[in-house]
């Protein structure tokens, strides 16, 4: 082992000074813990969070139900590429939309999504 490897860096997160199981507090976590599937289903739904010009969109989505077009206006983008982030969000089930004449117009799919963003933002804002 070389010296390099015993040299604690302040970044890294502290370690107990030696190793104790706590059994109650393990049986407690063991029980809440959903299966596997519902918690890669909900690291898949964070990755989609993970992308500016998805996050963008939904900031837009936020404020109001809008058509592609309006929304490649308000970011400045070409809307195949807008119709292209809308799908990801919509098979995720974060976005809906709905056709108006020859218009469709998208909004966030529910309350939870609202929830979702505002409470992101609050964490990034925090001092």
């Amino acid at each position: 082992m070389t010296e390099h490897n015993h040299i604690h860096h302040p970044a890294d997160a502290e370690c107990c000074e030696q190793t104790e199981i706590h059994a109650g507090l393990l049986e407690q976590v063991n029980a809440g813990m959903p299966d596997e599937n519902r918690l890669y289903d909900l690291a898949e739904l964070f990755k989609v969070f993970g992308d500016s010009t998805r996050i963008r969109i939904l900031f837009v989505l936020f404020e109001a139900e809008v058509c592609v077009c309006d929304l490649a206006e308000a970011l400045h983008m070409n809307q195949s590429a807008i119709s292209h982030q809308l799908r990801i969000l919509k098979q995720s089930k974060l976005v809906k939309s709905r056709r108006d004449g020859k218009s469709i117009f998208y909004s966030l799919a529910d309350e939870h999504v609202k929830t979702i963003i505002a409470q992101g933002m609050e964490h990034v804002e925090e001092e």
